[in-house]
């Protein structure tokens, strides 16, 4: 009832609100994610969001995470914490892991953590060219953690000049220094571009001093990135590309939620390199990518300073490796296109620790542990010249501890007059067991079974003339074979199991409106769900089912705004307002503490100098608000960076 519910107020409400829009053409991007080849977003009865350059290009101030916690759905917990947070993507209640990050279309995650999460850290805005957020079950076209939806990180490539370049550097609150420079060119035969990043910060204590009067310490952070990618044009069909990203950052870390720790930090490198072709054909394009991803987290406790009285020294190093191959092949007609693909990969992590304290030193198994996948996936997309749009999708995957499973896409969509699209969508999605489930010398269980969600998705979107556009989604996930860590506090042991089925659903609503000098956007999201289980939230066995609310530091309600106004042909200001409500923190072994709601309001500003120079500031939080995403642990209050950028 609740599902089918918000699904028909989303479409109800929505055609009542805006039945009487006059408009005459649609507001259209040309996306790559929904299908994995160009096409037009009213092609695609699927729920995609951009943030394109102009907008990134507005957001000179922000991470990664700040910007994407603005977009409607989607939750980055910590993402207004001190630089060096470890931050994870959410999408639609699901949890980390759930929720797949692609880079340039490509499928990026690091084996060493317990669910596969990949730090959104190690991509810095500077060196991002644009971003599509795809919601729903996308494991048909992208495979396991494609849960809840993906996020295409799409870098800077493309450059229209034989030579250009950029360079940009701001200063600001707790001592951040953030600087970025790049050259790229375009040739007949040659088309390269290299960035760099810089971030340093002094930061502030990580953790919550409840007391005020016990003297934390500052977390800083210093981090750098380098991002090249070079495309050979052999003819006039053949392309071959070569790319390179590499992060790596330094940050202080804190003992726990309400506890400091003034020598403990951790070093963390990404590399990711690959190479690749396309080859356009007649009626189509073969696609051809192979990446090398390599993630090592190293943590240092060198006990100068003791929050643990156990433990007078500690060192411990996660290392992931996954390599990754797809080909695949699109053909298109006038109304039929087809897509057929396969993709392998391979996942290995290495994984020690050691400490020393007053009873000796402790050093558990090394986990030393790889799987492989290998999943072929196909899809059909109809459409006719009267607005008619489906789309057909299957994978197999075949994993090599437990076999196979196999997952569809069905996407019904219908386009009024280029004015109204209605669209339906039935998904399912799957997220493999990760290394650290299956093998953990201590709660690993090689018997694991695979995440299985269903997704269900029903809305409207409406479009004006490129100046409006309005899209409401209800959406329903329900997963079975929810992985859980349980814990027998009577015997002792651990054990990772498929225990529990989770349901989530919800409604969203976006509207966007653009004039010459005007840019308003809004969204809201209800999101809600439950964990049905013979296991309560902390893993301990209740022995019957039972049911409890799973949406750990997700909020039910959550609303964004943004209005910028081009005041004039060199200036341009905007506001934005981002405000959640309560949200329950998960706490082990004891019931969930409630997080309050919070609203901040952030304030940005540029001038342009010159054609290719200009003036930010960016001012966040300047209600001063205290809050808190994380219990125990600081947000940044009222600060600023301000800088300038530079295009040549």
């Amino acid at each position: 009832m609740k599902k089918t519910f918000f699904i028909v107020t989303a479409i109800i409400t929505s055609s009542h609100l805006f039945a009487q829009q006059d408009s005459s053409k649609t507001l259209d991007e040309v996306i790559v994610t929904a299908n994995k080849y160009p096409q037009k977003q009213s092609e695609t009865g699927k729920v995609i969001t951009v943030i394109n350059q102009q907008q990134l290009e507005k957001s000179s101030g922000k991470t990664l995470g700040e910007v994407l916690n603005t977009v409607s759905g989607v939750t980055i917990p910590g993402a207004g914490n001190d630089l060096g947070t470890n931050l994870t993507l959410n999408i639609r209640g699901a949890s980390a892991g759930n929720a797949l990050i692609l880079v340039d279309g490509i499928p990026v995650n690091d084996p060493s953590t317990n669910n596969n999460y990949f730090d959104l850290n190690y991509l810095p805005t500077g060196q991002i060219e644009r971003i599509e957020i795809l919601k729903g079950g996308q494991s048909t076209l992208y495979g396991s953690d494609a849960v809840a939806g993906v996020v295409n990180i799409i870098t800077k490539k493309t450059v229209s000049k034989k030579f250009s370049a950029n360079a940009g550097i701001s200063d600001g609150s707790y001592n951040t220094l953030k600087a970025i420079a790049g050259i790229g060119g375009n040739t007949k035969k040659i088309n390269y571009n290299i960035q760099y990043s810089h971030i340093s910060s002094d930061g502030f204590s990580a953790a919550y001093d409840s007391s005020g009067n016990k003297n934390f310490d500052k977390d800083g952070i210093n981090e750098y990135a380098v991002n090249g990618n070079i495309t050979f044009k052999l003819n006039n069909n053949f392309r071959l590309k070569i790319f390179n990203n590499y992060s790596q950052y330094k940050t202080g870390l804190d003992a726990s939620a309400f506890t400091d720790e003034k020598d403990y930090s951790v070093t963390t490198r990404n590399l990711q390199s690959g190479a690749g072709f396309i080859y356009n054909h007649t009626n189509g394009s073969l696609h051809f990518n192979y990446v090398f991803n390599y993630v090592s987290r190293d943590y240092l406790d060198d006990s100068s300073y003791k929050s643990n009285p156990f433990v007078s020294f500690s060192r411990s190093s996660y290392i992931g490796r996954t390599h990754y191959a797809e080909v695949y092949n699109n053909w298109k007609s006038r109304s039929w296109e087809f897509l057929a693909g396969a993709d392998y990969r391979f996942n290995n992590t290495f994984q020690q620790y050691f400490s020393t304290g007053p009873f000796g030193p402790y050093a558990p198994p090394v986990l030393n542990q790889r799987m492989s996948q290998f999943s072929p996936y196909a899809s059909l997309v109809y459409k006719n010249k009267q607005g008619f749009n489906i789309e057909l999708g299957g994978r197999w995957n075949h994993h090599s501890e437990y076999g196979n499973n196999y997952t569809y896409t069905f996407n019904p969509s219908f386009l009024i007059n280029d004015k109204v699209k209605l669209f339906v969508n039935l998904y399912s999605a799957y997220k493999t067991p990760t290394l650290y489930q299956l093998f953990d010398p201590s709660a690993g269980n090689s018997k694991l079974q695979p995440e299985k969600g269903t997704i269900e998705e029903a809305g409207i979107e409406v479009f004006s003339n490129k100046s409006f556009f309005f899209r409401a989604t209800g959406f329903y996930r329900n997963t079975k074979n929810a992985i859980l860590y349980s814990f027998n506090s009577s015997t002792f042991a651990s054990l990772y199991i498929n225990a529990s089925r989770q349901e989530n659903y919800g409604a969203e609503f976006e509207t966007k409106y653009l004039t010459k000098k005007w840019d308003f956007s809004l969204n809201y999201t209800y999101t809600d769900g439950k964990t049905k289980s013979a296991y309560d939230g902390t893993g301990a066995p209740v022995g019957k089912d039972s049911s409890y609310y799973n949406l750990y530091r997700i909020p039910k309600n959550a609303f964004n705004f943004f209005a910028g106004l081009q005041a004039t042909k060199d200036f341009f200001v905007s506001t934005q307002l981002h405000a959640v409500s309560k949200r329950s923190e998960f706490i082990y072994g004891a019931a969930p503490e409630i997080l309050k709601s919070y609203m901040t309001i952030d304030l940005y500003g540029e001038y342009a100098i010159t054609q290719n120079f200009k003036f930010f500031i960016d001012l966040k939080n300047l209600a001063n608000k205290k809050y808190f995403d994380f219990l125990g642990y600081n947000a940044a209050r009222i600060n600023f960076n301000a800088g300038i950028n530079f295009k040549w």
